[in-house]
């Protein structure tokens, strides 16, 4: 069955796979030992974890595959490399909030 949009067009699926199998590894590789670092039980870490995951899946889901353009519809290189721009700056500003806290 190939996977569609919400107007019916056909959407590649590997986008939304690798974005959510890299952070269901990541969430799960670091999130409990930061979940120890400020305290929490290793369940509580894995709870979290596991919170992130379903969100994060949520998220790539939705912007990934329900609201992707067909691939015919052409982004301008302008607005998808400012879109990547914000998205690294929201992962430092991610990285530096999580990290801040553990060298206090």
């Amino acid at each position: 069955m190939p996977v569609q949009n919400r107007h019916g067009d056909p959407v590649d699926p590997v986008p939304f796979l690798v974005c959510t199998a890299t952070a269901v590894m990541l969430l799960f590789s670091v999130g409990p030992l930061y979940g120890l670092a400020y305290g929490l039980p290793v369940w509580a870490g894995l709870a979290v974890a596991t919170v992130g995951s379903v969100a994060v899946a949520a998220v790539a889901y939705h912007r990934l595959v329900w609201t992707a353009t067909p691939p015919w519809v052409q982004i301008a290189p302008e607005l998808r490399f400012q879109r990547l721009v914000y998205i690294g700056v929201g992962f430092a500003v991610l990285l530096l909030a999580v990290s801040v806290p553990l060298a206090l």
